[in-house]
Protein backbone atom coordinates (compact mmCIF):
# COMPACT_ATOMS: atom_id res chain seq x y z
CA UNK A 1 0.00 0.00 0.00
CA UNK A 2 0.99 3.51 -0.83
CA UNK A 3 1.91 5.22 2.22
CA UNK A 4 -0.34 8.74 2.56
CA UNK A 5 2.33 11.53 2.08
CA UNK A 6 1.08 13.73 5.45
CA UNK A 7 2.53 16.95 3.28
CA UNK A 8 0.62 16.25 0.28
CA UNK A 9 -2.68 16.08 2.43
CA UNK A 10 -1.53 19.22 4.48
CA UNK A 11 -1.00 20.88 1.17
CA UNK A 12 -4.52 19.76 -0.04
CA UNK A 13 -5.98 20.77 3.26
CA UNK A 14 -4.46 23.67 3.72
CA UNK A 15 -6.85 26.73 2.93
CA UNK A 16 -9.57 24.36 5.33
CA UNK A 17 -6.84 24.75 7.92
CA UNK A 18 -6.40 28.11 7.30
CA UNK A 19 -9.98 28.57 7.39
CA UNK A 20 -10.54 26.56 10.94
CA UNK A 21 -7.45 27.90 13.05
CA UNK A 22 -8.23 31.82 12.07
CA UNK A 23 -12.25 31.26 12.25
CA UNK A 24 -12.34 28.94 14.81
CA UNK A 25 -9.55 27.82 16.88
CA UNK A 26 -8.22 31.23 17.58
CA UNK A 27 -11.54 33.38 18.37
CA UNK A 28 -12.12 30.65 21.21
CA UNK A 29 -8.68 30.23 22.56
CA UNK A 30 -8.65 34.42 22.59
CA UNK A 31 -12.22 34.45 24.39
CA UNK A 32 -11.55 31.69 26.62
CA UNK A 33 -7.75 31.78 27.33
CA UNK A 34 -7.00 35.25 27.35
CA UNK A 35 -10.18 37.89 27.33
CA UNK A 36 -12.11 36.32 29.42
CA UNK A 37 -9.02 36.77 32.28
CA UNK A 38 -8.47 40.35 31.71
CA UNK A 39 -10.91 43.82 32.66
CA UNK A 40 -10.62 44.88 29.08
CA UNK A 41 -12.94 47.86 28.23
CA UNK A 42 -13.18 50.85 26.38
CA UNK A 43 -12.01 52.90 29.60
CA UNK A 44 -8.66 50.62 29.72
CA UNK A 45 -8.25 49.86 25.72
CA UNK A 46 -6.77 46.85 24.27
CA UNK A 47 -3.30 47.67 24.41
CA UNK A 48 -2.13 47.02 27.38
CA UNK A 49 -0.58 49.91 28.33
CA UNK A 50 -2.29 52.44 30.70
CA UNK A 51 -2.08 56.07 32.78
CA UNK A 52 -2.83 56.47 36.52
CA UNK A 53 -5.90 58.67 37.48
CA UNK A 54 -8.51 58.93 40.28
CA UNK A 55 -12.26 60.14 39.80
CA UNK A 56 -15.00 60.29 41.90
CA UNK A 57 -15.98 56.68 40.63
CA UNK A 58 -12.52 55.35 41.55
CA UNK A 59 -12.97 56.94 45.22
CA UNK A 60 -16.32 55.35 45.11
CA UNK A 61 -14.81 52.05 44.68
CA UNK A 62 -12.00 52.40 46.82
CA UNK A 63 -14.59 53.42 49.50
CA UNK A 64 -16.56 50.42 48.66
CA UNK A 65 -13.43 48.06 48.55
CA UNK A 66 -12.51 49.44 52.80
CA UNK A 67 -10.50 51.95 52.33
CA UNK A 68 -10.58 54.18 55.28
CA UNK A 69 -12.53 57.34 55.45
CA UNK A 70 -9.50 59.30 56.55
CA UNK A 71 -7.60 58.27 53.65
CA UNK A 72 -10.55 59.05 50.99
CA UNK A 73 -10.50 62.51 52.69
CA UNK A 74 -7.36 63.07 52.26
CA UNK A 75 -7.60 62.33 48.57
CA UNK A 76 -10.36 64.27 48.08
CA UNK A 77 -9.37 67.28 49.55
CA UNK A 78 -5.53 67.65 49.39
CA UNK A 79 -6.01 70.87 48.38
CA UNK A 80 -3.10 73.29 47.86
CA UNK A 81 -0.21 73.96 49.34
CA UNK A 82 2.75 76.63 49.78
CA UNK A 83 6.08 74.98 49.45
CA UNK A 84 9.86 75.86 48.70
CA UNK A 85 10.90 72.89 46.98
CA UNK A 86 7.69 73.36 44.78
CA UNK A 87 4.99 75.66 44.72
CA UNK A 88 6.93 78.71 45.18
CA UNK A 89 10.15 77.39 42.86
CA UNK A 90 7.63 76.95 40.43
CA UNK A 91 5.82 80.49 40.86
CA UNK A 92 9.41 81.79 40.64
CA UNK A 93 10.31 80.38 37.29
CA UNK A 94 6.83 81.45 36.01
CA UNK A 95 6.79 85.05 37.10
CA UNK A 96 10.11 86.35 38.86
CA UNK A 97 12.28 85.75 42.17
CA UNK A 98 10.18 88.60 44.03
CA UNK A 99 6.80 87.91 43.34
CA UNK A 100 7.67 84.25 45.05
CA UNK A 101 9.58 85.99 47.63
CA UNK A 102 6.58 87.96 48.67
CA UNK A 103 4.09 85.43 48.53
CA UNK A 104 6.07 83.33 50.82
CA UNK A 105 6.24 86.11 53.52
CA UNK A 106 2.29 86.74 53.29
CA UNK A 107 1.82 82.62 53.03
CA UNK A 108 5.01 80.78 53.39
CA UNK A 109 5.63 77.99 55.94
CA UNK A 110 3.62 75.06 54.47
CA UNK A 111 0.34 77.26 54.19
CA UNK A 112 -2.91 74.98 53.00
CA UNK A 113 -5.61 76.19 51.06
CA UNK A 114 -8.48 74.14 50.50
CA UNK A 115 -10.56 75.37 47.31
CA UNK A 116 -8.39 77.46 43.65
CA UNK A 117 -10.63 80.11 44.64
CA UNK A 118 -8.59 80.62 48.10
CA UNK A 119 -5.36 80.65 46.92
CA UNK A 120 -6.01 82.89 44.27
CA UNK A 121 -7.35 85.34 46.79
CA UNK A 122 -4.17 84.89 48.43
CA UNK A 123 -2.14 85.86 45.21
CA UNK A 124 -4.46 88.95 44.54
CA UNK A 125 -3.25 90.36 48.25
CA UNK A 126 0.25 90.64 46.91
CA UNK A 127 1.05 94.44 46.72
CA UNK A 128 4.49 95.15 45.57
CA UNK A 129 4.41 92.38 42.54
CA UNK A 130 0.94 92.14 41.65
CA UNK A 131 -0.49 89.63 39.21
CA UNK A 132 -3.38 91.71 37.73
CA UNK A 133 -4.66 89.65 34.79
CA UNK A 134 -7.35 86.95 35.89
CA UNK A 135 -5.76 84.20 33.76
CA UNK A 136 -2.12 84.83 35.26
CA UNK A 137 -3.56 84.25 38.82
CA UNK A 138 -5.50 81.08 37.96
CA UNK A 139 -2.19 79.47 36.08
CA UNK A 140 -0.17 80.11 39.31
CA UNK A 141 -2.65 78.53 41.69
CA UNK A 142 -2.62 75.65 39.42
CA UNK A 143 1.15 75.97 40.35
CA UNK A 144 0.76 74.71 44.24
CA UNK A 145 -1.92 72.22 43.62
CA UNK A 146 -1.25 69.17 45.49
CA UNK A 147 -4.75 67.13 44.48
CA UNK A 148 -4.21 64.13 42.85
CA UNK A 149 -7.97 63.61 41.82
CA UNK A 150 -8.64 63.83 38.25
CA UNK A 151 -5.11 64.18 37.13
CA UNK A 152 -3.05 61.95 34.67
CA UNK A 153 0.42 60.24 35.61
CA UNK A 154 2.14 58.30 32.53
CA UNK A 155 4.05 56.20 35.18
CA UNK A 156 3.63 54.45 38.29
CA UNK A 157 6.36 55.74 40.19
CA UNK A 158 4.98 59.21 39.11
CA UNK A 159 1.61 58.18 40.57
CA UNK A 160 3.51 56.93 44.00
CA UNK A 161 4.89 60.15 44.48
CA UNK A 162 2.14 62.02 43.94
CA UNK A 163 0.31 59.86 46.68
CA UNK A 164 3.74 60.22 49.64
CA UNK A 165 2.93 64.44 48.45
CA UNK A 166 -0.25 64.04 49.46
CA UNK A 167 0.61 62.67 52.95
CA UNK A 168 -1.63 59.76 51.72
CA UNK A 169 -0.17 56.35 54.00
CA UNK A 170 2.38 54.41 52.81
CA UNK A 171 0.51 51.02 53.46
CA UNK A 172 -2.37 52.24 50.97
CA UNK A 173 -0.30 53.30 48.14
CA UNK A 174 -0.94 49.64 46.41
CA UNK A 175 -4.45 49.64 46.70
CA UNK A 176 -5.29 53.03 45.51
CA UNK A 177 -2.16 52.07 42.59
CA UNK A 178 -4.73 49.70 41.47
CA UNK A 179 -7.53 51.09 41.27
CA UNK A 180 -6.35 54.05 39.59
CA UNK A 181 -4.35 52.23 36.66
CA UNK A 182 -6.18 52.98 33.63
CA UNK A 183 -5.09 49.69 31.30
CA UNK A 184 -6.09 46.35 31.58
CA UNK A 185 -4.80 43.58 33.87
CA UNK A 186 -5.10 39.90 34.16
CA UNK A 187 -7.67 39.21 36.84
CA UNK A 188 -10.21 36.30 37.55
CA UNK A 189 -12.82 38.95 38.61
CA UNK A 190 -15.01 38.60 35.54
CA UNK A 191 -15.60 34.64 36.63
CA UNK A 192 -16.48 35.39 40.23
CA UNK A 193 -18.94 38.33 38.89
CA UNK A 194 -20.50 35.37 37.12
CA UNK A 195 -21.47 33.51 39.57
CA UNK A 196 -22.49 36.67 41.94
CA UNK A 197 -24.33 38.84 40.16
CA UNK A 198 -27.99 38.01 40.72
CA UNK A 199 -28.21 39.15 36.89
CA UNK A 200 -26.43 35.82 35.72
CA UNK A 201 -28.35 33.39 37.16
CA UNK A 202 -31.62 35.73 35.29
CA UNK A 203 -29.90 34.70 31.94
CA UNK A 204 -28.65 31.16 32.74
CA UNK A 205 -32.50 30.79 33.68
CA UNK A 206 -33.90 32.16 30.45
CA UNK A 207 -31.61 30.63 28.55
CA UNK A 208 -32.56 27.22 29.64
CA UNK A 209 -36.41 28.00 28.96
CA UNK A 210 -35.50 29.15 25.20
CA UNK A 211 -33.04 26.07 25.04
CA UNK A 212 -35.37 23.49 26.25
CA UNK A 213 -38.90 25.07 24.50
CA UNK A 214 -37.48 26.27 21.11
CA UNK A 215 -35.66 22.81 21.03
CA UNK A 216 -38.80 20.68 21.92
CA UNK A 217 -40.55 22.36 19.15
CA UNK A 218 -38.18 22.46 16.13
CA UNK A 219 -36.87 18.79 16.90
CA UNK A 220 -39.16 16.82 18.60
CA UNK A 221 -42.79 18.32 17.74
CA UNK A 222 -42.52 20.45 14.39
CA UNK A 223 -39.76 19.30 12.09
CA UNK A 224 -40.03 15.74 12.92
CA UNK A 225 -43.57 16.04 12.21
CA UNK A 226 -43.16 18.40 9.06
CA UNK A 227 -40.67 14.93 7.78
CA UNK A 228 -43.19 12.02 8.76
CA UNK A 229 -46.45 14.26 7.59
CA UNK A 230 -44.80 15.00 4.18
CA UNK A 231 -43.51 11.45 3.90
CA UNK A 232 -47.00 9.58 3.14
CA UNK A 233 -47.87 12.85 0.77
CA UNK A 234 -47.21 12.19 -2.93
CA UNK A 235 -43.93 13.64 -4.41
CA UNK A 236 -45.34 16.31 -5.89
CA UNK A 237 -47.30 18.13 -2.79
CA UNK A 238 -44.75 16.95 -0.24
CA UNK A 239 -42.26 19.11 -2.14
CA UNK A 240 -45.12 22.24 -2.71
CA UNK A 241 -45.53 21.69 1.55
CA UNK A 242 -41.47 21.80 2.27
CA UNK A 243 -40.78 24.37 0.19
CA UNK A 244 -43.56 26.83 1.63
CA UNK A 245 -42.55 25.38 5.29
CA UNK A 246 -38.58 26.29 4.42
CA UNK A 247 -39.42 29.88 3.74
CA UNK A 248 -38.71 31.30 7.00
CA UNK A 249 -35.07 29.77 6.58
CA UNK A 250 -34.48 31.47 3.46
CA UNK A 251 -36.16 34.78 4.65
CA UNK A 252 -33.42 37.43 6.42
CA UNK A 253 -33.83 37.71 9.64
CA UNK A 254 -34.96 41.32 9.82
CA UNK A 255 -37.67 40.96 7.53
CA UNK A 256 -38.48 37.75 8.59
CA UNK A 257 -38.89 39.26 12.32
CA UNK A 258 -40.57 42.45 10.84
CA UNK A 259 -43.58 39.61 9.50
CA UNK A 260 -43.73 38.69 12.67
CA UNK A 261 -43.83 42.18 14.36
CA UNK A 262 -46.79 43.52 12.18
CA UNK A 263 -48.57 40.17 12.97
CA UNK A 264 -48.33 40.85 17.11
CA UNK A 265 -48.13 44.99 17.50
CA UNK A 266 -50.97 46.45 18.36
CA UNK A 267 -52.23 48.04 15.41
CA UNK A 268 -51.13 44.60 13.44
CA UNK A 269 -53.35 41.41 12.67
CA UNK A 270 -53.81 40.07 15.87
CA UNK A 271 -55.09 43.68 17.51
CA UNK A 272 -57.03 43.91 14.26
CA UNK A 273 -58.80 40.80 14.14
CA UNK A 274 -59.38 41.09 18.02
CA UNK A 275 -61.09 44.25 18.04
CA UNK A 276 -63.46 43.25 15.61
CA UNK A 277 -64.71 41.12 18.68
CA UNK A 278 -64.16 44.14 21.40
CA UNK A 279 -61.20 43.81 22.28
CA UNK A 280 -58.64 46.73 22.81
CA UNK A 281 -55.42 46.24 20.61
CA UNK A 282 -52.33 45.77 22.37
CA UNK A 283 -48.71 44.43 21.52
CA UNK A 284 -49.04 40.89 21.72
CA UNK A 285 -45.16 40.50 21.70
CA UNK A 286 -44.17 42.64 24.43
CA UNK A 287 -47.50 42.98 26.60
CA UNK A 288 -46.13 40.27 29.42
CA UNK A 289 -43.21 38.17 29.65
CA UNK A 290 -45.17 35.12 28.80
CA UNK A 291 -46.52 35.92 25.26
CA UNK A 292 -42.63 37.27 24.54
CA UNK A 293 -41.63 33.75 25.34
CA UNK A 294 -44.33 32.53 23.04
CA UNK A 295 -42.82 34.90 20.48
CA UNK A 296 -39.44 33.88 20.83
CA UNK A 297 -39.96 30.16 20.99
CA UNK A 298 -42.41 30.50 17.80
CA UNK A 299 -40.02 32.66 15.71
CA UNK A 300 -36.62 30.23 16.76
CA UNK A 301 -39.06 26.91 16.48
CA UNK A 302 -40.37 27.49 12.70
CA UNK A 303 -36.80 28.19 11.49
CA UNK A 304 -35.16 25.65 13.14
CA UNK A 305 -37.67 23.24 12.91
CA UNK A 306 -37.85 23.85 8.76
CA UNK A 307 -34.26 23.69 8.15
CA UNK A 308 -31.02 21.74 8.46
CA UNK A 309 -31.86 20.69 12.45
CA UNK A 310 -35.60 19.54 11.34
CA UNK A 311 -37.80 19.17 8.84
CA UNK A 312 -34.89 19.01 6.06
CA UNK A 313 -32.76 16.16 7.97
CA UNK A 314 -35.51 13.94 8.82
CA UNK A 315 -36.90 13.72 5.79
CA UNK A 316 -33.08 12.69 4.18
CA UNK A 317 -33.46 10.33 6.74
CA UNK A 318 -36.71 8.58 6.25
CA UNK A 319 -36.16 8.43 2.80
CA UNK A 320 -32.66 6.37 3.33
CA UNK A 321 -35.16 3.33 5.26
CA UNK A 322 -35.33 0.61 2.28
CA UNK A 323 -38.50 1.21 0.97
CA UNK A 324 -39.02 -2.61 1.26
CA UNK A 325 -38.90 -2.74 4.97
CA UNK A 326 -42.44 -0.48 5.10
CA UNK A 327 -43.87 -2.54 2.43
CA UNK A 328 -43.50 -5.93 4.29
CA UNK A 329 -44.83 -4.39 7.58
CA UNK A 330 -47.79 -3.87 5.44
CA UNK A 331 -47.88 -6.97 3.66
CA UNK A 332 -46.86 -9.50 6.00
CA UNK A 333 -47.40 -7.84 9.53
CA UNK A 334 -50.63 -5.85 8.22
CA UNK A 335 -48.75 -2.48 10.03
CA UNK A 336 -51.16 0.87 10.03
CA UNK A 337 -49.08 4.35 9.25
CA UNK A 338 -48.88 4.99 13.12
CA UNK A 339 -47.00 1.66 14.01
CA UNK A 340 -44.93 2.13 10.68
CA UNK A 341 -43.72 5.30 12.36
CA UNK A 342 -43.16 3.48 15.92
CA UNK A 343 -41.48 0.10 15.32
CA UNK A 344 -39.76 1.14 11.95
CA UNK A 345 -38.87 4.62 10.91
CA UNK A 346 -38.21 6.12 14.83
CA UNK A 347 -36.04 3.57 15.52
CA UNK A 348 -34.08 3.80 12.67
CA UNK A 349 -34.16 7.63 13.65
CA UNK A 350 -31.67 7.96 16.36
CA UNK A 351 -28.70 8.62 14.55
CA UNK A 352 -30.18 11.81 12.69
CA UNK A 353 -32.30 12.70 16.34
CA UNK A 354 -28.27 12.60 18.23
CA UNK A 355 -27.16 15.00 15.73
CA UNK A 356 -29.98 17.12 14.94
CA UNK A 357 -30.47 17.81 18.92
CA UNK A 358 -27.01 18.32 19.29
CA UNK A 359 -26.08 20.66 16.56
CA UNK A 360 -29.60 22.50 17.74
CA UNK A 361 -28.51 22.54 21.28
CA UNK A 362 -24.97 23.89 20.22
CA UNK A 363 -26.92 26.78 18.23
CA UNK A 364 -29.00 27.82 20.54
CA UNK A 365 -26.88 28.25 23.27
CA UNK A 366 -24.76 31.01 20.94
CA UNK A 367 -27.83 32.34 18.80
CA UNK A 368 -29.69 35.63 20.13
CA UNK A 369 -30.05 37.62 16.64
CA UNK A 370 -34.15 36.68 16.43
CA UNK A 371 -34.48 37.77 20.06
CA UNK A 372 -32.38 41.09 19.49
CA UNK A 373 -34.33 41.70 16.65
CA UNK A 374 -38.24 40.78 18.27
CA UNK A 375 -37.74 41.78 21.94
CA UNK A 376 -34.13 42.89 22.34
CA UNK A 377 -34.54 40.77 25.80
CA UNK A 378 -37.36 42.62 26.94
CA UNK A 379 -39.89 43.28 28.62
CA UNK A 380 -37.92 44.08 31.59
CA UNK A 381 -34.96 41.66 30.34
CA UNK A 382 -37.46 38.73 31.03
CA UNK A 383 -36.31 37.34 27.16
CA UNK A 384 -32.33 38.10 27.86
CA UNK A 385 -30.18 35.17 27.01
CA UNK A 386 -26.96 34.43 27.74
CA UNK A 387 -25.72 35.25 24.59
CA UNK A 388 -27.70 38.11 24.12
CA UNK A 389 -26.20 38.96 28.04
CA UNK A 390 -22.38 38.54 26.69
CA UNK A 391 -23.27 40.70 23.57
CA UNK A 392 -24.78 43.89 25.04
CA UNK A 393 -21.59 43.36 27.82
CA UNK A 394 -19.29 43.85 25.35
CA UNK A 395 -20.20 45.51 22.38
CA UNK A 396 -24.12 47.28 23.05
CA UNK A 397 -23.95 48.11 26.56
CA UNK A 398 -26.30 50.87 27.36
CA UNK A 399 -23.85 52.52 30.42
CA UNK A 400 -21.70 52.92 27.50
CA UNK A 401 -18.71 51.25 28.75
CA UNK A 402 -18.62 47.91 26.65
CA UNK A 403 -16.40 45.54 28.74
CA UNK A 404 -14.70 43.33 26.79
CA UNK A 405 -13.33 40.79 29.50
CA UNK A 406 -16.73 40.38 30.75
CA UNK A 407 -18.43 39.78 27.88
CA UNK A 408 -15.29 36.97 26.78
CA UNK A 409 -16.37 35.36 30.22
CA UNK A 410 -20.16 34.99 29.65
CA UNK A 411 -18.62 32.97 26.31
CA UNK A 412 -16.42 31.09 27.59
CA UNK A 413 -19.11 29.75 30.15
CA UNK A 414 -20.75 28.79 26.55
CA UNK A 415 -18.15 27.18 25.46
CA UNK A 416 -17.91 24.93 28.31
CA UNK A 417 -21.74 24.22 28.55
CA UNK A 418 -21.84 23.11 24.79
CA UNK A 419 -18.32 20.69 25.51
CA UNK A 420 -20.97 19.32 28.67
CA UNK A 421 -23.79 19.50 26.35
CA UNK A 422 -22.26 17.35 23.82
CA UNK A 423 -20.25 14.49 25.99
CA UNK A 424 -24.19 13.93 27.38
CA UNK A 425 -25.68 13.62 24.00
CA UNK A 426 -23.01 11.26 23.23
CA UNK A 427 -24.31 9.29 26.15
CA UNK A 428 -27.60 9.35 26.17
CA UNK A 429 -27.86 7.88 22.62
CA UNK A 430 -24.92 5.38 22.71
CA UNK A 431 -22.71 7.07 20.40
CA UNK A 432 -20.22 3.60 20.07
CA UNK A 433 -23.50 1.58 19.42
CA UNK A 434 -24.74 3.94 17.12
CA UNK A 435 -21.28 3.97 14.89
CA UNK A 436 -20.23 0.45 15.72
CA UNK A 437 -20.28 -2.08 13.37
CA UNK A 438 -23.54 -3.46 12.45
CA UNK A 439 -24.28 -7.04 14.25
CA UNK A 440 -25.08 -8.44 10.81
CA UNK A 441 -21.80 -8.12 9.75
CA UNK A 442 -20.13 -9.18 13.36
Amino acid sequence: MTRMNWLGLGGFLSPALIVVVLFFLAPVLLTGGMFAFTNMSTATGIKGGGEYTLGQSALRALGDAGLSAETIALLENAGYAVDEAGGLAALAEAFDDATAEEFAKLHGGGAQFSSRRDIERALKDLKRNRIRKTRDRKAAAELFKRSILNERYLTEEAFRTALTDGGIPAEDHAQITRQAYTGWVWTTENIRLLFTLSSSWRYAGNTLIYVLFTLTFNVGGFGLFLALSTFYLPAAQAATFRAIWFLPRILPPVLYVLMWKWFTWDTGFISTITGYFGMSPKNWMLDTSTHAWVVVVLINGFVGGASMGGMILFSSAIRAIPSSMLYASEVDGGANRWQQVRYIILPQLRWPILFTTSYQTLSLLTSFEYILLSTEGGPGRSTEVWALAAYHTALNNYGGNLQYGLGAAFALVLVVIGILASLFYLRLFNFRTLVGKPLIEG
